[in-house]
């Protein structure tokens, strides 16, 4: 098996037939970097910032991270524990990396990367709500040729992912662009707040964007049943739209696609 990779069982939708299969999933996991205390206690631990990866050469991932954010001098030690695999303890200039985790925690643009940390990544959303019966494959099959279609900046640029919302028909309700899929999303679920329109029961949200974690969560804070992405689920997005009663389905193209949770959602020929 590759390396960052896991395998888990899907529903497999080709030749107009489903089956049942093992798929590989890359691996995401949240990485807390936590900045430690003094012995003395006269300051306290806190959160620098939490992000998204492939388990794995993670100090060579967070020394990068400390280069691009400018904090390298800042950090005299990382510490790695067995016993919290995904918490990385730094040691150094607290004063500076606590002004620097503010200025993190308010500006991430992904809704897991701005969390305090790995213990409040926990998802607070209500169960979905689906009364529109099953889903159509052939439907499934159509969206992302329909979101395509009505992406005049991607047309234009070829670097602007999209998210849009259907109605349990095909009805395209609403799209964005941008350049951050998970902002795409942010902006449907803007759309529909500010339209009276959440929680979006019976409600289909299509991306163009593979499915990580985020795109799960900000489906299920939104009230979405039902998601479906151009490119594959990550292990967490999976295990999470297991979880929550989501129905995820990706790696949608050339007439087939894979149902990653919530296959009892699909209509059975």
């Amino acid at each position: 098996m590759p390396v960052g990779s896991a395998t888990s069982p899907v529903e497999t939708y080709r030749n107009a037939e489903f089956s049942a299969e093992s798929d590989l999933l890359a691996v995401e996991e949240p990485l807390e970097l936590r900045v430690g205390g003094d012995e003395g206690g006269a300051e306290e631990a806190f959160t620098l910032s939490v992000m998204m990866r492939t388990p794995g050469q993670d100090r060579e991932l967070v020394t990068g991270w400390l280069w691009a954010e400018g904090l390298t001098d800042a950090v005299d030690d990382l510490a790695f524990s067995a016993d919290t695999p995904n918490v990385v303890t730094l040691q150094g200039d607290s004063g500076r990396l606590r002004g620097a985790a503010r200025a993190t925690l308010t500006s991430a643009a992904c809704g897991v990367c701005g969390s305090g940390s790995v213990e409040r990544l926990s998802v607070r959303a209500a169960p979905p709500v689906w009364t529109a019966g099953t889903l159509d494959p052939a439907l499934i099959l159509a969206l992302p040729e329909r979101l395509l279609s009505d992406q005049p900046g991607f047309a234009a640029t070829g670097g602007l992912h999209a998210a849009g919302l259907f109605t349990p028909d095909g009805t395209l309700l609403c799209i964005f662009e941008d350049v951050g899929r998970h902002n795409a999303v942010d902006k449907v679920v803007g759309w529909a707040a500010r339209h009276g329109g959440l929680p979006l029961s019976d409600r289909i949200l299509v991306t163009s964007s593979r499915a990580g974690f985020e795109i799960v969560q900000k489906s299920a804070l939104a009230g979405v049943a039902v998601t479906v992405t151009v490119g594959a689920a990550s292990s967490l997005a999976a295990d999470t739209a297991g979880a929550l009663g989501l129905t995820l389905v990706g790696f949608v193209r050339a007439g087939r696609f894979n149902v990653y949770a919530g296959a009892q959602r699909m209509k059975r020929i």
